[in-house]
């Protein structure tokens, strides 16, 4: 039991050793402590100045040291402790007393003032006059500017890392890494910025005690132990001496770190291999250098000096050789790259070059959106366009390659799916653009034009009358936001289209983490082949169903695979398993209704008679005469026109085994319209309300 005891008492020192620590430290404030336990805290103090001193010459970035201004604070309050405990020691003896003080505190007492105090309050003053005036207030300084630096631009390395992201130099989880290491890099110079407070707020302190130290010794050795005044100054003034320096000898080498902590440069290499390129560039400087020395010291008869320069001369005559068979042995390097580059040049030469997936070309005069020192707008939205679809379609988005193309006019944009062009508009920089919604009171006068994502009518404002319109009732639009409104339609309007077997087989990918047994399934049991089950995802997303709920897809196809394995047949089924979420995607969001146009049961008999299914496996058709093709248009165009007027949405429904030769048989004529099945619906069940709000009929349509 003592045992286990003991053991978890260990356990929760070392869970804790922090904590602990600190209120140890504190606790050395008000407690008295034995000079034993004071010299051993001094030499722990300075070890520990030691280790973080070369810890911080091994990093090779200043950002990686996260916890360094942590240990400013822990050490300055460590420091506080032990300056303390051993002022309390010297003051409560008698400063004759040898043994009764630390051997610490007298030992460097010793070492630097030895019998001579005036000697030891000079190089005391010194090191303080040191560590205030150069290396806190240096160290401070350039904590401070970095600081304000690090965040001033920050916002334009998001830019740049957004960039590279849609570029496709860098995937989503090396943009991640490096946005998080630009936020600890923030997060740690804004933390040295205060840090270093606490070094120059300790030395200065330490000037304190060292002269309350003086004088209450003196004080207290002439009233308590009835020492003279000479001898009690000459007693406690070593004392002094020895503990002050004791107290900012850490504290210097903890000023010294800071300093090379935020002077460090954002390299991937230490100080040391740092020191070592810069210098290493050139051996003629040390031969220089040598042969300077060697002049100096014959003019001035120092011969010391000869041998040193002698020695120069040496290191810089070696250093020149060894550069010499570098360059070499780089030049043959050099040439043979140069000779397999050319190889590889001829064998590319005969590669044909893939079109890129989504690409958007800008004339020169929009490159400005995209450019950094502008505040590339457009590259944040875009990145925010590509997240927001593949939340809302439920695959990733291919990367948006943007370039500019100097044969477009300069404010035009052409947005391309595959080296398709599938949307190009004009935009006027310096101005915005606004829409009528149906609230403007006092029409502007602006330059007329079409919004490119919906086809409004709108106008031109220049940029100093954006309050007037928007008093007016507009709804006002600059140029980046009207640009990545029209990619985000497009990218919804042709997402079918993105979605390719790569595509696929991420998807796959990602559902196999955590479901290996229905991928199993799926691709092994069911045999069905990345192709099919891409056509089916396509012709969900050909009708803007999500595929975001990919495990039900999957589920499904597995269940019918063996039925049929034709994609539109898959795809019913398919539709049916996401009746809840289709439904739900047309439902009126308040009372849960969804109001639909039913199709007649003469109609529905009349495309069902009329039906064709090739036999390869592609699209069914509805093969209708010109004049029943006629009248079936007729009527669905009349009941959409009815519906239309209601400001409602039409959304036709019929039975399930002809929902997808009814969308194919309008799809021509009336692009966009919704037509559900009613397999569709009842799988919805009581989640959604049906109201019948118009009819394709026959009578309609005569």
């Amino acid at each position: 039991m003592a045992n286990e005891s003991r053991g978890k008492f260990l356990d929760f020192i070392l869970n804790n050793y922090v904590a602990v620590t600190l209120i140890i430290v504190i606790a050395f404030i008000v407690i008295p402590i034995p000079k034993l336990l004071i010299d051993l805290l001094m030499i722990l103090n300075l070890a520990f100045a030691f280790v973080v001193l070369l810890a911080v010459i091994y990093t090779p970035r200043a950002s990686d040291f996260q916890t360094f201004p942590r240990i400013i604070l822990f050490q300055t309050i460590l420091g506080m402790g032990i300056n303390i405990a051993s002022t309390r020691l010297i003051l409560f003896n008698s400063g004759a007393d040898a043994n009764a003080q630390s051997d610490m505190v007298q030992a460097f007492a010793n070492i630097v003032a030895k019998n001579n105090l005036v000697v030891g309050f000079v190089i005391f003053i010194i090191i303080m006059v040191f560590q205030v005036a150069v290396v806190t207030k240096g160290a401070g300084r350039i904590s401070e500017v970095a600081a304000r630096f690090s965040l001033d631009s920050m916002t334009q390395k998001y830019f740049d890392v957004d960039n590279r992201l849609n570029s496709g130099i860098i995937t989503d989880e090396e943009a991640r890494d490096l946005k998080d290491a630009i936020r600890r890099e923030v997060d740690f110079y804004s933390n040295m910025d205060g840090a270093s407070k606490f070094v120059s707020g300790n030395v200065k302190a330490g000037i304190f005690v060292t002269v309350v130290n003086l004088l209450g010794g003196v004080i207290s050795g002439s009233v308590y132990f009835d020492l003279d005044i000479g001898q009690a100054f000459s007693s406690y003034a070593s004392l002094t001496i020895g503990d002050g320096l004791l107290s900012q000898m850490p504290a210097l080498v903890i000023s010294v770190a800071t300093g090379l902590l935020v002077t460090g440069n954002k390299s991937d290499e230490s100080l040391p291999e740092q020191l070592a390129k810069d210098f290493t560039r050139s051996g003629y400087i040390y031969e220089i250098v040598g042969a300077v020395l060697v002049l100096i010291g014959i003019a001035l008869k120092v011969w010391l000096v000869i041998p040193v320069g002698a020695l120069f001369i040496f290191i810089g005559f070696r250093m020149t050789g060894s550069q010499e068979k570098q360059a070499v042995a780089q030049q043959e390097e050099e040439k043979s790259k140069e000779q397999q580059q050319n190889s590889l040049a001829n064998q590319d030469s005969e590669k044909i070059a893939l079109l890129d997936s989504l690409s958007l070309e800008l004339g020169f005069g929009l490159i400005p959106l995209v450019r950094k020192e502008k505040g590339a707008e457009l590259l944040e939205r875009i990145t925010r366009i590509r997240n927001e679809a593949k939340l809302d379609m439920g695959f990733v988005i291919p990367k948006i390659r943007i370039q500019d193309n100097m044969t477009l006019d300069p404010n035009d944009y052409s947005f391309k799916i595959k080296g398709i062009e599938a949307g190009r508009a004009n935009i006027r920089l310096g101005y915005y653009m606004c829409m009528d919604t149906g609230s403007v009171i006092n029409p502007l006068k602006g330059e007329k034009t079409k919004d490119p994502a919906f086809g409004m009518d709108a106008i031109w404002i220049p940029e100093d009358q954006r309050a007037e319109a928007e008093e007016a009732g507009y709804v006002v639009v600059d140029p980046p936001t009207i640009i990545a409104t029209h990619i985000t339609e497009i990218i919804r309007s042709h997402a079918a289209e993105m979605l390719g077997r790569e595509e696929v087989a991420s998807i796959i990918n990602t559902v196999k983490e955590k479901n290996p047994v229905l991928v199993d399934e799926v691709l092994n049991t069911a045999k069905l082949t990345y192709g099919q089950i891409e056509k089916v995802l396509q012709n969900l997303l050909e009708e803007n169903v999500s595929i975001r709920n990919i495990i039900t897809i999957l589920e499904t196809l597995a269940n019918y695979a063996n039925v049929s394995k034709n994609p539109w047949d898959l795809t019913e089924k398919v539709r049916e398993a996401l009746g809840l979420q289709i439904c739900m995607q047309y439902a009126d969001p308040d009372d849960k209704k969804l109001r639909v146009i039913p199709v007649s049961q003469d109609y529905s008999e009349m495309i069902q008679n009329h039906a064709y299914y090739p036999q390869d496996g592609s699209r069914p058709q509805t093969l209708l005469d010109p004049v029943d093709r006629r009248n079936w248009l007729n009527s669905v165009s009349g009941a959409i026109a009815r519906v239309k007027d209601k400001n409602l949405q039409p959304i036709l429904i019929c039975p399930a085994q002809i929902r997808p030769l009814v969308k194919v048989s309008i799809d021509r004529d009336m692009p966009g319209i919704i037509v559900l099945s009613d397999a569709e619906v009842n799988a919805a069940g009581r989640n959604v309300t049906v109201e019948f709000i118009d009819q394709v009929s026959e009578n309609e349509g005569a």
